[in-house]
């Protein structure tokens, strides 16, 4: 018999697949501890995690994987074979058509400067000043969003958007996007948005443990910040991030305040949503329910419910977002089960986080 830890080494699954399987009915261990739950695989059931981790890798629908995996056990080659060849046909068929599309969108981006994502960074120098402590909230609360999907390098770091007297910090990987700001003096110039890489963002991070106010430089594709005789700087990322003030205009949805600790009990102890996968990074994960209530709270739902209101949402993302919060009270803003769910802070709605919605499998 193979621990859970064992077979997720040996089969190229991680320990959350498996226990996502599990409660799918997928790939359900052989036997469970009635003491401490803990999940046993027999030896022949490392072919079907190795199988599973191939077919999820393809890109597989679950439904599919389920017949292919019965069909294997029961040496149903026919069956196997067929669902297979049927999976790669409609690959083959969405890549044609993305080709398509994709030959269309560079000619129009050929023919047309798109202001949306157009990235301006100074031609001369730009120097501000910024309060160490929010600087370091502003930091704190966008970091968890940033993305690391190495065919997305444009997003792999903080967007540091400076106009004014302000200073917006934004994060996004696709799937959540966090925004942030920081009251900025003595840069009376252009609006300026660079973008800076996570390790130099971090580095910035560990100088700000003080209460003055610290430098931060923009100089061409050099980023820097000082505070007292300390200092880092680095290279910005030299790509375009996306506009994240039309990204964050969505149309209002229902507010509801929540006691922050409460809530956070009610995900990590309440139901989830289970025989669904989260196509967000190919890699399954817990979902949670929401839905607001007629005496205006929200409740976590539980799996079998299917109100047409209900709204589903990552739930380990939804846990980092409500840490990022760093309020005992925050606002869930929920809207269509369709619209991303926002979560703000009562004493400041220009810093927020948002989370793409997860479509649910019928």
């Amino acid at each position: 018999m193979r621990s859970i830890g064992e077979m997720a080494r040996d089969g190229g699954l991680s320990v959350s697949a498996l226990r996502f399987y599990d409660r799918a009915g997928v790939l359900v261990p052989a036997w469970v501890d009635p003491v401490s739950g803990y999940r046993w695989y027999e030896p022949g059931q490392l072919e079907e995690a190795r199988l599973l981790a191939r077919l999820r890798r393809a890109g597989m629908p679950l439904a599919d994987i389920r017949l292919v995996l019965a069909g294997w056990a029961g040496a149903d080659t026919d069956l196997v074979r067929s669902l297979l060849e049927a999976h790669l046909r409609r690959l083959e068929l969405g890549l044609s058509d993305a080709r398509s599309q994709f030959s269309t969108l560079r000619a129009l981006l050929d023919h047309r400067e798109n202001p949306m994502t157009s990235l301006h960074t100074a031609a001369t120098a730009t120097r501000l000043s910024v309060a160490a402590p929010e600087l370091a909230a502003a930091l704190d609360t966008v970091r968890f969003a940033a993305g690391s999907d190495p065919e997305l390098p444009m997003l792999s770091g903080i967007l540091f958007d400076i106009e004014g007297e302000e200073l917006r910090l934004v994060a996004t990987d696709r799937y959540r996007m966090a925004v942030a700001r920081a009251r900025a003096t003595g840069h009376g110039g252009p609006r300026t948005q660079v973008v800076v890489p996570l390790p130099l963002a971090d580095a910035m991070r560990a100088l700000l443990t003080g209460e003055e106010p610290v430098q931060l430089a923009v100089d061409g594709d050099r980023v820097s910040l000082e505070t007292g005789d300390r200092q880092t700087s680095g290279q910005s990322l030299g790509h375009e991030f996306p506009d994240y003030r039309r990204l964050a205009d969505l149309p209002a949805g229902r507010r509801v305040h929540v006691e922050t600790a409460a809530f956070r009990m009610a995900l990590e102890t309440g139901p989830v949503r289970t025989g669904e996968t989260r196509e967000q990074d190919g890699e399954p994960h817990d979902l949670s329910l929401l839905r607001v209530t007629e005496n205006e709270s929200v409740i976590v739902c539980d799996d079998g419910d299917d109100d047409q209101n209900n709204v589903a949402v990552n739930r380990e993302f939804l846990l980092h977002a409500l840490t990022a919060g760093a309020r005992d009270e925050l606002i869930l803003e929920l809207g269509a089960p369709t619209a991303p769910l926002a979560i703000r802070r009562p004493d400041d709605e220009h810093a927020f986080s948002l989370l793409m919605p997860v479509r649910l499998e019928n």
